[in-house]
C-alpha cells in the first residue's frame, strides 16, 4: 500500500490505527455537514474503515488518513477511488479535514500529491471531484486544482457539483510534480 508524502503531511492508508482520529473528525457535525449530512456513528466509522481496506486490497488505492508530520496527529483524509464507487467510473478525487485544520491550505496540498499520484502512478486518464453546491471551500480546491466544472448531477444518491480535469491538462499545468508521485513509497 502506498505513503505518500507532501511538506506538512504524511499520506497512509487508512487502517484500525486511526480509528480514534476518524472517528472525532467523522463525528463532527460541521466536517460531516457537505458529506453525509450528519455525523458518523461510531459503527459508520468501523464499517468505513472496512470497506477502505478492501478497496486497498482489490485496487491498490483508496482513502489515506493525513498525518500532520509535526504533531503525529490525523488532520484529515482523502481519497483516490472510482466515482460512485463503481470500478466503470473514472477515477474520483475527494478529501474531508478536522474542523481546526480549515483554511490552512492542507487541502489543496494534499489533494495535488493525490492528483500526481492518480495522474503519473496509476495513469488515469480523467479525476472527478463532487462536492455539495454549498460547499464553496471545496469547490475553491477543485478550481486551484485547474478542474473544470462540468454540471450539477446525481452522485452518491445526492446532486453535486461535478468537476472533472483530464491527464493530458494535469500535465500541462504548473501543479504537475511527478518527483511527489515518485516519492511515493510502498509500506
Amino acid at each position: 500500500m502506498t505513503i505518500l508524502h507532501t511538506a506538512r503531511l504524511r499520506l497512509e492508508p487508512i487502517s484500525m490505527a486511526h480509528f480514534d482520529g476518524l472517528r472525532a473528525m467523522n463525528s463532527d457535525a460541521e466536517v460531516m455537514r457537505y458529506i453525509t449530512g450528519q455525523p458518523d456513528t461510531e459503527a459508520d466509522t468501523l464499517a468505513g474503515i472496512e470497506r477502505i481496506g478492501a478497496a486497498w486490497q482489490r485496487f491498490g488505492y483508496s482513502w489515506w488518513a493525513w498525518i500532520d508530520k509535526d504533531s503525529g496527529e490525523l488532520a484529515g483524509a482523502g481519497c483516490i477511488q472510482h466515482l460512485n464507487r463503481d470500478p466503470a467510473q473514472p477515477l474520483e478525487i475527494g478529501w474531508r479535514l478536522r474542523k481546526d485544520q480549515w483554511g490552512k491550505g492542507l487541502a489543496t496540498e494534499a489533494a495535488v500529491c493525490m492528483a500526481n499520484f492518480a495522474f503519473h502512478t496509476l495513469q488515469g486518464e480523467l479525476l472527478t471531484a463532487i462536492c455539495d453546491p454549498a460547499n464553496h471551500a471545496s469547490s475553491h480546491v477543485m478550481k486551484k486544482l485547474g478542474m473544470q466544472y462540468r454540471g450539477l448531477e446525481r452522485w452518491y444518491e445526492m446532486d453535486v457539483d461535478t468537476y472533472v480535469i483530464h491527464r493530458q491538462d494535469w500535465l500541462a499545468s504548473a501543479l504537475n510534480q511527478p518527483a511527489l508521485a515518485a516519492a511515493a513509497s510502498k509500506a
